[in-house]
């Protein structure tokens, strides 16, 4: 007769029961027993994968069981809870029973059941019912019915399913388990995507099923077996074969997805992607593109990751097949390639140091080929001319400090080599002293550079016919160029310079609510010009060496006076504004190159600028009024609007912005008058969806627009919409001959939950043609995108060479954790 002993036992009574001789069940079995259902639960660690991973014969068609707490870990990690409604033994078959809403727990990982039961003879761990196991990861694993032996090496798993902590699941009908090593899923199915809520029966978005799934633990491979990749539950590609790495493997050696793309130039080209896992700290990719009209590229690509930082090498090389393809260009030669690397290293929390490298064959070669370095801002692959930078940085920032140190070297994409300066190097340094000096704040900064350019850089301002001929040509005689037909943007030669700045400023507030601002500036700029004697550059600059010490004390005094009116409706705050600036004159205005002040534009953001100049070439000089008068109103029920107003003067002294230089910086600018243009601008956001702004420069005595912009942006909740209205009077001093003006627009609408449409446009007004245009569309959630984009646009090149109109489109689909790949066309046709 079997004895059996029934009824509820506590966790302790169950750890005493499991050590009676009678069974020899002690807690190293239970703990055996638990790892094989680990062991379980740790094949839903192969969902972590980003490749294409397990499938399941069944949709995913379930209501997921409610969560249900995990009990704290006990302070002794190395003890086990066992809970159940009552436990059987049956001393006669040498088996243990726990029934009804059994728990386990053991350092972190917890298996719920309706009934275990262990088999001493057999060493047969059965479990059944509602089964959900929850790791300290978080990942859980549901199932019916798990048999594993107690060493976890063999066993079977019906009616599986696991949901990992990165949210993504797999589900099998049955998971058997061999050797210790070996775990055969059948009809299994995965996916990345969430059940929908309204309707968890509902095909997921995208799954994966596979009639076997073989997991290989020891050599962390999965296999799988007459695969096919569904969407909403139709079948849209099969695959009879393929293998992937485990996702206990975060960098394994194998191909990747292909890529598609084609041009004129190449014709339809694929790339087969291969990884090379060489190391923990150190990999590598080859990606031969395949063209039908120019033969094989080769592309490899190395990275390592080092203690304190990292680096990658890129190279690139072709063995053309049709060289005369590119006839009368850089690009008519047989082999042709390149090389890119670039890295960045901590030298501690404070400072780092880098560089960036291109090397080519020919400056065409990467936007013939629409490689990495030619890509625009939008991803296509337009025919944008543009350079590629080289150089060898070394910053640091501190709590009120900042250092950037480099040297640099463009590659122009162009061709215009010579005329594209090296900068070495380039300093700067700036830092805010953390205590006052006179009761106000002190800061200085410095900038020192050194650059050279081998020929001068001349640029047509006029329409003559044979304007552009006596820019570039090269003609000994000195009147060949002038000012009045060209701009010098780059001279030939080198120049060196060292600026050193500081400034002293207090503001203070008066009895009355008036603001004082004194402030005291002093720069010194030291400055060594070598101008080579090339054909017309004289007639800008003076040629050969020279030294110049350029010394600028100012000091000023800014004054405001808000007043503030408060209404039920809101609140208005109006503030005049003057600046008054004294300072002696610019010395050796316009006689010294100016390479980063070129950029002038005159409105409100800089009308209270002590100086005006983007740059430290040029240094603003004479004494100068700015006044003006800014307006602010808030509403209580939201929404405010912002205007401002104002005017600059030149009070005595000699106009900097007056004075010609080599590109007539300044000039035209609204500034290079006595009384400037009266600029302004208006500001108005109702509420968080709208935004308006309107910046204009009127000219002083007839009020005509110099120079107007207006934008506007809506965000609501599914769409989206800005355009830039855009117009401005010609400065023929500075090449623009005629009045500009056009739109911009932009917009996206929110089609359904997922779907995205976007598209842009610019239409030039004056030529009455939309010039760039960009359409696309897009799906993205969390676990799949697809987007499409179409973008033409002309570009521009150097010299007389026409403008080319450009064609590219880009299609892109990713499944989470699997793979991403896109593919690209782009094309070229003359100027229309």
């Amino acid at each position: 007769m079997t004895a059996v002993r029934r009824g509820p036992v506590s966790s302790l009574a169950l750890r005493t029961l499991v050590r009676a001789n009678g069974f020899g069940l002690s807690t190293r079995k239970i703990r055996n027993i638990l790892l094989a259902l680990a062991a379980v639960a740790s094949l839903g660690g192969m969902i972590d994968l980003a490749a294409v991973t397990p499938a399941a014969a069944q949709s995913f068609t379930y209501n997921p069981l409610p969560p249900r707490p995990k009990p704290p870990k006990a302070a002794n990690d190395g003890q086990m809870l066992v809970q159940a409604t009552e436990v059987d033994y049956d001393y006669n078959n040498s088996r243990v029973s726990a029934v009804g809403n059994v728990q386990m727990f053991y350092n972190g990982t917890s298996v719920e059941a309706d009934r275990v039961i262990y088999d001493q003879k057999t060493k047969r761990l059965h479990a059944e019912g509602n089964i959900r196991m929850t790791d300290a990861d978080g990942k859980i694993t549901y199932a019916e019915i798990m048999d594993l032996s107690d060493d976890y090496r063999d066993g079977f798993v019906d009616s599986l399913r696991v949901d990992t902590a990165d949210q993504t699941r797999m589900a099998a009908t049955r998971a058997d388990r061999s050797s210790g090593n070996y775990t055969v899923f059948e009809n299994g199915v995965y996916t990345a995507c969430a059940p929908c809520k309204d309707d968890p029966k509902k095909p997921p978005l995208w799954q994966v099923k596979g009639a076997r799934i073989i997991h290989d633990q020891q050599e962390k491979m999965l296999y799988f077996e007459t695969a096919q990749l569904e969407f909403f539950g139709v079948p849209l590609a099969y695959m009879p074969y393929f293998s992937t790495p485990d996702p206990t493997v975060k960098r394994k050696t194998g191909f990747l997805m292909p890529g598609f793309t084609s041009y004129t130039a190449f014709g339809y080209g694929v790339e087969v992607p291969f990884y090379w896992a060489i190391a923990p700290d150190m990999d590598a990719t080859f990606s031969p593109r395949i063209t039908s009209k120019q033969g094989v590229l080769f592309q490899a690509e190395f990275r390592q990751r080092l203690m304190d930082g990292a680096y990658q090498v890129r190279v690139y090389g072709i063995d053309q097949l049709n060289p005369d393809n590119f006839a009368g260009q850089p690009g008519d030669r047989q082999f042709r390639g390149g090389v890119e690397t670039k890295g960045q290293f901590a030298l501690n929390d404070k400072w780092v140091w880098g560089w960036d490298g291109v090397i080519l064959s020919d400056y065409y070669f990467m936007s013939d080929y629409r490689l990495s370095a030619y890509r625009d801002p939008l991803g296509s692959f337009l025919n944008l001319p543009t350079d590629a930078l080289s150089q060898l940085y070394l910053t640091g920032v501190g709590n009120r400090s900042f250092f950037d140190a480099r040297t640099m070297y463009w590659l122009s994409f162009s061709g215009n080599q010579q005329q594209v300066p090296v900068v070495y190097p380039v300093i700067d340094y700036s830092n805010v002293l953390n205590y006052p000096i006179f009761g106000g704040e002190v800061s200085y900064k410095t900038n020192f550079v050194n650059l050279t350019r081998n020929d001068a850089v001349f640029d047509p301002i006029t329409t003559a016919a044979n304007t552009n001929s006596l820019c570039t040509t090269t003609s000994a005689d000195p009147l060949a160029r002038t000012p009045s037909q060209c701009l010098l943007r780059g001279f030939p030669g080198t120049y060196t310079r060292l600026t050193a700045e500081a400034q002293w400023r207090k503001s203070f507030t008066d009895p009355f609510g008036e603001i004082w601002t004194p402030f005291a500036i002093l720069r010194a700029d030291a400055i060594n010009s070598d101008v080579s004697n090339q054909p017309g550059v004289s007639n800008y600059l003076p040629v050969g060496d020279t030294q110049a010490f350029r010394l600028m004390p100012t000091v000023g005094l800014e004054y405001r006076y808000p007043f503030i009116n408060v209404q039920p409706w809101g609140s208005t705050t109006i503030e005049p504004i003057a600046q008054i600036i004294i300072r002696p004159n610019e010395t050796y205005a316009g006689k010294l190159p100016n390479e980063d002040a070129q950029s002038m534009v005159f409105d409100t953001s800089n009308l209270f600028s002590v100086d005006k100049f983007s740059g430290y070439d040029r240094v603003e000089g004479g004494g100068r009024a700015n006044v003006g008068v800014q307006a602010t109103t808030q509403f209580d029920r939201g929404g405010a609007v912002k205007v401002l107003f104002g005017q600059s003067y030149q009070l005595f002294g000699m106009n900097s912005y007056a004075v010609q230089d080599s590109i007539n910086t300044g000039v035209d600018s609204g500034l290079d008058k006595p009384r400037s243009d009266y600029v302004a601008s208006v500001a108005y956001s109702p509420n968080s969806t709208y935004t308006f702004s309107v910046r204009s420069r009127m000219d002083e005595q007839t009020w005509n627009i110099q120079r107007f912009e207006a934008e506007g942006r809506a965000n609501f909740n599914r769409w989206s919409v800005s355009m830039m209205y855009g117009n401005y009077a010609p400065q023929p001093e500075l090449g623009y001959l005629t009045r500009r003006e056009g739109i911009l627009t932009s917009g996206s609408i929110k089609l359904a939950t997922n779907w995205v449409v976007t598209g842009s446009a610019r239409w030039d007004l004056e030529a009455n043609k939309i010039n760039q245009y960009v359409l696309g569309a897009g799906y993205v959630d969390d676990c799949f995108v697809l987007a499409a984009n179409y973008v033409t646009s002309y570009s521009y090149s150097a010299g007389t060479t026409p403008p080319v109109l450009s064609h590219a489109f880009m299609f892109q689909i990713g499944l989470r954790t699997i793979a991403q790949t896109s593919t690209t066309s782009s094309s070229a046709g003359g100027f229309q």
